[in-house]
């Protein structure tokens, strides 16, 4: 099924490009499909050796990689690809273990959505890498979408049009996800957002995800954040209420 769908339907115009690699062919149907419906075009590809050559060659605007994948999974595919390119990469994958999470964004993984997914998710997922990775490229947006204003609280500042985040002027990549839970406690300083509303701030309504996912989102941007300031100590726990944001 090597780039079936990018073979037979080659964008005429300047649709947003989403490559899918995938063993599953019922996903790489469905998401397809979904896309397309969306205004972007798509190519498929069934494993990582099939994907490489065609990704370095001809490449997209943005990939969806499945990890468990035959002949070259989605972890080495994403390592052999970041030797030569910087293209936003989507984790879709059935594994919901944190250390495969973990080596996934250390080796340059945009964002990590597990299966069973909601498109709407995925969806949006997209949207946001892509206005991050190239803001002058038009993407496609929600129907009466509007920019969102830049966010400045202390030494943080927030572009959520392009998911762009620096603290003291210096960069710092945050995951969609991560940006978002950030987002909403930045928004209200001092304010202790529950983890439940911190899950509605960055999932759709029909995606559930427990305590511990976003438990761990924090603890990876803290991290993020204490690589460019090791005294960083902005967002606060609040043991059995949650997170704040301390622009202090």
């Amino acid at each position: 099924m090597e780039n079936t769908a990018g073979d037979a339907l080659p964008p005429a115009d300047d649709r947003t490009v989403i490559a899918l690699v995938d063993d599953d062919r019922n996903i790489l149907t469905t998401v397809s499909i979904a896309l397309q419906a969306e205004g972007f075009a798509t190519r498929v590809y069934s494993d990582g050796e099939a994907a490489l050559n065609a990704l370095l060659g001809n490449p997209p605007d943005l990939a969806i990689f499945d990890i468990k994948m035959p002949k070259m999974d989605g972890m080495e595919l994403l390592r052999r690809l970041r030797e030569h390119s910087p293209l936003p990469v989507i984790f879709l994958t059935s594994k919901d273990d944190e250390q495969d999470e973990e080596a996934g964004f250390l080796m340059g993984a945009d964002d990590y959505i597990a299966k069973p997914f909601s498109l709407r998710l995925l969806l949006a997922r997209i949207r946001a890498i892509l206005r991050r990775s190239d803001a002058r490229r038009p993407i496609p947006i929600e129907p009466g979408e509007k920019p969102a204003e830049v966010i400045e609280r202390g030494r943080l500042r927030m572009d959520p049009a392009r998911h762009h985040v620096t603290w003291d002027d210096k960069p710092v990549s945050l995951t969609v996800t991560e940006f978002l839970l950030l987002e909403a406690l930045a928004l209200h300083p001092g304010v202790i957002k529950s983890r439940n509303q911190l899950m509605d701030a960055a999932y759709p309504d029909d995606v559930f995800v427990d305590d511990r996912t976003v438990d761990s989102h924090i603890k990876r941007m803290r991290r993020k954040f204490r690589k460019v300031d090791g005294e960083f100590s902005a967002i606060e726990t609040l043991y059995g209420a949650g997170y704040s944001f301390s622009d202090g």
